[in-house]
């Protein structure tokens, strides 16, 4: 016996009908043919549009009816009369159906199933039952009120995108790109479209309603695709538009620039000055009298632009000279011209520095890095500050670590506190500037020590952050850090490949042989506190730091061949200026006497540059520390000499000159 199966398979077919206007049923992209019928009308509606019925729609013993031609015709069958079997035949291409007067079995292609109830004739009109029917065509029935609706031919619909480029739009210039994003699950290609508010080119500014609707080539419409579109007004260039507060300056007055530039999207991405002041902060005053012109140029985002420039006069009066005003103005951390023989005519002032037994280990030697190694190496207890300062020549990119080995029987606890690492870089000013920096800034955050214990004859690596980068080469790499152990251990700088592993390499490495220009070794005193208790800036004065006289140079020893050592340059040596006295309006500013100097300086506990932005590349610049108020202050100045700076340094006081309107 054939099952049933004509009740598990839904019809893909599809019966045409003319008009996008027709009414459908709908369900999250799916499309079906509705028909609705009313009890006791004849009146059939199908998708929208009415059809007369030969006999109304009757219920007998709770069973409704409908005419056997009326519902046939509607599902697209054609219909016919098996006379031999007595038998009315629905046909099309999607099966046969056979019903029979009177008798409840009915026939889908060739399979039987049973009605609740016969089929019967009114009227000359064969009635069969409804439900029956919606069951035989795998229709879906929905009885509400007198109202009975029959959906069937659910079918997926297509569905409509787009996507329209670019993201802003102006009216009379943009032409407008739609992009197909439609898409079919069935697989059918889109045959036809209809499109509703489309244009290239919008004329004017506004909110336009672009749709669009596609149809596959199975006669499938999607639901209709809307892109709001916003269009700009055509956008317009910038305008450049700035002013002096005044028409005429003295020579040394800040000349004060207010800008009214605009634009109509407020998108101006670019300033441009240019003339007789470029834009730069505190070159906005002359020291030449005459007429002085500068431009601005501004530009938006689209690439439009516009200038304008404005005349003023700087007069032959003079409010400050270029050195007065220098003095007055340079900003904490920038730098100056400076007559570098008159800093030697200011009275040097003469101090004592109390050191205390804190180790310095200086690993700078050889300097330039040719091959793998070890660099340094020695044996300490107790607080010891490391400064490292290679540059890689090696050829490939390698890495710098510290080991510590404890040689005990007994295990070794050790801390590190403030670092600062610089590099790697291709310049050591920079490599040096930073790593001293960052070790101040390390200094003043205080954070609590890193603990690490050793067991005896274990080595450990210390110090991740200086491993953390590969140098590569003709890079640079400076650090400074701070360590601490309980008991004795044996401290190796070690420089291998960047894939090695230095504790796997240590016991087959050497330590490689110095340079003869840089310095390597331990050292002792590695703290110095300079305290000078007069006043301070009453006059230009001078302390020289690094001089080889009064601040003299480390003795040490290179404990990897038991040589004697000088720390030429002190570097590594953290030092404290105690100033109690420093009187009011005066300058804190630093001279580098021994070429060029760069570096860092904690003055009461904020970390300044020397410089921000450059270097003091000789002894005819200075680098702007401090400048008290208008009252005497207490100043701590700390800091420590950085690589690639060359010492002495003068630190100087000057008495600022007197304000003027």
């Amino acid at each position: 016996m054939k099952s049933l199966k004509w009740f598990l398979i839904l019809s893909l077919l599809f019966i045409p009908i003319a008009g996008l206007s027709v009414e459908r049923a709908t369900a999250q992209g799916q499309m079906s043919d509705k028909l609705v019928v009313k009890m006791k009308s004849n009146v059939i509606t199908h998708n929208g549009a009415a059809y007369k019925s030969p006999q109304p729609i009757t219920v007998v013993k709770g069973t409704t009816f409908i005419p056997f031609k009326s519902i046939a015709e509607r599902y697209g069958y054609t219909i016919s009369y098996d006379a031999a079997k007595k038998e009315s035949i629905a046909k099309s291409s999607k099966g046969e159906i056979r019903f029979k007067i009177g008798n409840k079995t009915l026939w889908k292609d060739g399979v039987s199933a049973t009605a609740l109830v016969a089929p019967y004739v009114q009227g000359g009109s064969l009635m069969v039952p409804l439900r029956a029917w919606s069951q035989i065509t795998e229709s879906n029935l929905l009885l509400s009120g007198n109202i009975i609706t029959l959906t069937w031919n659910a079918q997926v619909l297509p569905t409509a995108n787009f996507e329209v480029q670019p993201a802003e739009i102006y009216a009379g210039e943009t032409y407008v790109n739609y992009i197909d994003r439609s898409t079919n699950s069935t697989g059918y290609p889109f045959v036809e479209d209809v499109w509703e508010g489309k244009m290239e080119i919008f004329p004017e500014p506004g909110t336009y309603t672009v749709s669009r609707q596609v149809r596959d080539s199975n006669g499938l419409w999607s639901e209709p695709y809307s892109v709001t579109i916003v269009v700009k007004a055509p956008n317009q260039p910038p305008v450049a538009d700035f002013s002096t507060e005044k028409s005429q300056y003295r020579i040394g007055e800040q000349v004060t620039f207010n800008e009214f530039s605009y634009d109509d999207e407020n998108a101006i991405v670019t300033r441009k000055w240019s003339g007789d002041w470029t834009g730069k902060e505190g070159e906005n005053v002359f020291f030449d009298a005459g007429e002085k012109t500068v431009t601005l140029e501004v530009t938006d985002r689209h690439g439009l632009s516009h200038s304008v420039s404005k005349t003023f006069t700087v007069t032959t009066e003079v409010l400050y000279t270029r050195d007065e005003y220098a003095k007055l103005f340079t900003r904490i951390g920038d730098k100056f011209a400076i007559d570098g023989a008159s800093v030697l005519n200011a009275t040097a002032l003469p101090y004592t520095i109390q050191s205390d037994t804190a180790q310095m280990v200086r690993s700078n030697s050889p300097e330039t890095l040719i091959e793998e190694g070890i660099a340094y190496q020695d044996q300490i207890t107790g607080q010891v500050r490391f400064m490292f300062h290679h540059l890689n020549k090696i050829g490939y990119p390698v890495k710098i670590y510290l080991v510590a080995t404890n040689l005990n029987s007994t295990a070794v606890n050790v801390n590190t506190s403030s670092i600062g690492v610089g590099g790697p870089d291709p310049y050591v000013v920079n490599a040096g500037k930073f790593s001293t920096a960052r070790y101040l800034e390390s200094l003043i955050a205080n954070e609590s020590p890193k603990w690490t214990k050793i067991g005896p004859k274990q080595s450990v690596v210390i110090l991740p952050e200086i491993s953390k980068v590969p140098l590569k080469q003709d890079q640079v790499f400076s650090a400074y850090a701070d360590i601490y152990s309980d008991q004795e251990l044996q401290y190796s700088v070690v420089i291998v490949a960047e894939k090695k592993l230095p504790l796997v390499e240590l016991p087959n490495l050497k330590v490689m042989p110095r340079d003869d220009k840089h310095t390597r070794g331990t050292f002792n005193g590695a703290n110095r506190v300079i305290e000078i208790t007069e006043t301070l800036g009453l006059e230009p004065q001078r302390i020289m730091l690094g001089d080889r006289k009064i601040d003299t140079f480390q003795d040490g020893i290179d404990y990897t061949n038991g040589e004697l050592q000088l720390n030429f340059g002190n570097y590594g040596v953290l030092y404290t200026l105690k100033l109690p006295h420093v009187a009011p309006n005066t300058l804190i500013a630093l001279n580098g006497r021994g070429g060029e100097y760069t570096g860092a300086f904690i003055v009461n506990g904020q970390v300044v540059k020397a410089t921000t932005n450059s270097i003091l590349k000789n002894n005819n610049e200075a680098g702007v520390l401090y400048r008290t108020g208008d009252k005497e202050e207490s100043l701590e100045i700390v800091f420590t000499p950085a690589a690639g700076g060359n010492m002495p340094v003068a630190m100087m006081f000057l008495p600022l000159p007197e304000e003027r309107w």
